[in-house]
């Protein structure tokens, strides 16, 4: 299976991700410290916990510093990303991290990897056409440009583009299961250091996640496919030529795709429970975007 296809893959069940963070991040758990600290640290136990079924390989001390720096990047973006969805527009934020990572990771690969700085005019246009297509999906007319909140946006983008790269200098030196692994043992690692945030402790304290908890299923479901993406998306990213890092990230659009279907779906039996807007301009502006990502998709699969 070509690392186009696991990547489609995974975004699909990032969409599925994506509805439960809408209702979570509503209400049932609005702190972005706890969220950030149960996705990151259940994540990295639930990987910890199949170490006896997949075998690991021990790396180096720098490789092990390397790793760890790596997964706390993933938890700081991660992070940072609720954070600003909590403070800011949540249509502001989604695009313009989007539009930034896709920007930051084709900006890195080539600082990291000078030696893949030959560019492809056919995946530079699929690239383009998948990063003006996520916007397009992402965004709603009306919105003000907030610029606080593009700069926050920007410095998560920095964050999760640095997130990736090194995680594909990792699995450059490590067997994909093994290195994907002690990423995440980083990153749940890291995630502890949340707890020293008293805010933090009393969030979760307050929050209990139990069976009759309505945020139970959400949660738990949005885990299990956040984990099942993150596995899909990070062994595409093991697959690919250090020169393709920044179009699995401008394929960020194919999840909204996703996303819009299982919202069109939901609404017909409750309207409210996921707003979105559906006017003339708003679907227009949408089924536009769809074409642009479909395009995208078309001239990557030619240039397979």
């Amino acid at each position: 299976m070509s690392w186009l296809l696991i990547a489609i893959l995974s975004y699909f069940f990032f969409s599925l991700v994506s509805l439960a963070d809408r209702y979570l991040l509503a209400g049932p758990l609005p702190s972005p410290g706890a969220y950030a600290f149960l996705v990151n640290f259940l994540g990295g136990l639930l990987f910890f916990l199949i170490i006896p079924f997949v075998g690991l390989t021990v790396p180096g001390f720098g490789q092990l510093f390397l790793i760890f720096f790596t997964g706390a990047a993933w938890t700081l973006g991660t992070f940072l990303l609720f954070r600003a969805i909590s403070k800011n527009d949540v249509s502001m934020i989604v695009p313009a991290v989007g539009g930034f990572l896709s920007f930051f990771s084709f900006l890195f690969s080539f600082v990291f990897f000078p030696e893949s700085a030959t560019l492809n005019p056919s995946l530079c246009l699929s690239f383009t056409l998948l990063v003006l297509g996520g916007i397009l999906i992402t965004s709603e007319e009306g919105k003000p440009i907030n610029k606080n909140a593009l700069f926050f946006s920007a410095i998560v983008a920095i964050i999760f583009a640095l997130a990736f790269i090194l995680s594909k200098i990792v699995y450059l030196g490590q067997p994909f299961i093994s290195g994907f692994i002690w990423i995440r043992i980083g990153g749940a690692l890291s995630a502890m250091l949340l707890l020293f945030s008293r805010k933090v402790r009393r969030a979760l304290s307050n929050q209990k996640i139990a069976a009759k908890n309505p945020a139970f299923l959400p949660f738990f479901g949005g885990q299990l496919c956040g984990s099942i993406a993150m596995v899909l998306q990070n062994y595409s990213l093991s697959l690919v030529e250090a020169s393709q890092i920044a179009l699995i990230n401008a394929l960020e659009g194919v999840r909204y795709v996703f996303l819009l279907v299982f919202v069109l779906i939901l609404s017909r039996k409750n309207p409210l429970l996921l707003k979105e807007n559906f006017s003339p301009k708003s679907i227009a502006r949408k089924v536009l975007a769809v074409l642009l990502i479909s395009a995208g998709l078309i001239f990557i699969a030619l240039n397979q």
